[in-house]
């Protein structure tokens, strides 16, 4: 069955030795940064919002939408050059220095690259979150993304898919459901119930259970 994925590893210390402290960067280089990543934003966006419009204007699985698809890799691949050269500069440079919305971006260009360019950030973006740098829900979403791109399940519930035969969404393969709350907790998430709603999903831990052992069976 064809799924759709939704959004909605070196050594950190490899980067880190690299990286200027954030003590050290001036409000100038702040301000350039900020204003890059302003624009990295808007064009990260600004298709993606459009994906639903597309899809129901053409369908799922027509060449407009492939082609739309490959606009949208285009662009992330030229958003992933800059974002790299900050990363590697300056490291995961947190929101009091430029801002919630150049932060948050930071997160996503990753969130959209490929898993080699995910998997090589992650550790990055792990500690950033020890230190305060980057949100604890952006560390779930690109964990559970790396997970699930690796072969493995994913841990708090984030990646939903779409069965384009039902046209239905689903959360994807999932480790220890029944403790998947606890995790979201300790990642400051809010009940896996709430936020599968978005997609229409009703939870049910002992459905999903069945039913993702059927999965696992096919």
């Amino acid at each position: 069955m064809k799924i759709i994925l939704f959004f909605i590893t070196l050594s950190f210390f490899s980067f880190h030795s690299k990286a200027q402290s954030e003590s050290e960067i001036s409000y100038e280089v702040r301000k350039e940064i900020t204003e890059k990543l302003h624009e990295v934003h808007i064009k990260d966006q600004e298709n993606r919002l459009k994906i639903n419009d597309v899809a129901a204007k053409y369908g799922w699985d027509s060449k407009e939408m492939k082609d739309f698809w490959e606009e949208i890799s285009q662009q992330d691949e030229k958003n992933f050059i800059i974002v790299k050269e900050i990363l590697d500069k300056y490291g995961w440079v947190g929101s009091n220095k430029i801002g919630s919305e150049a932060n948050t971006t930071l997160f996503l260009v990753i969130q959209h690259a490929n898993l080699e360019k995910q998997v090589k950030y992650l550790p990055m973006l792990r500690e950033a979150t020890k230190n305060g740098n980057a949100d604890l829900q952006s560390l779930a979403l690109l964990e559970d993304r790396v997970l699930l791109a690796s072969g493995k399940k994913q841990l708090y519930g984030t990646q939903i898919g779409r069965d384009p035969k039902t046209n239905t969404y689903f959360v994807q393969p999932l480790e220890d459901p029944d403790n998947v709350d606890k995790r979201r907790v300790e990642m400051k998430m809010e009940p896996i119930a709430s936020y599968v709603k978005t997609w229409h999903i009703a939870w049910d831990v002992e459905e999903y259970k069945k039913d993702l052992k059927l999965k696992e069976k096919n």
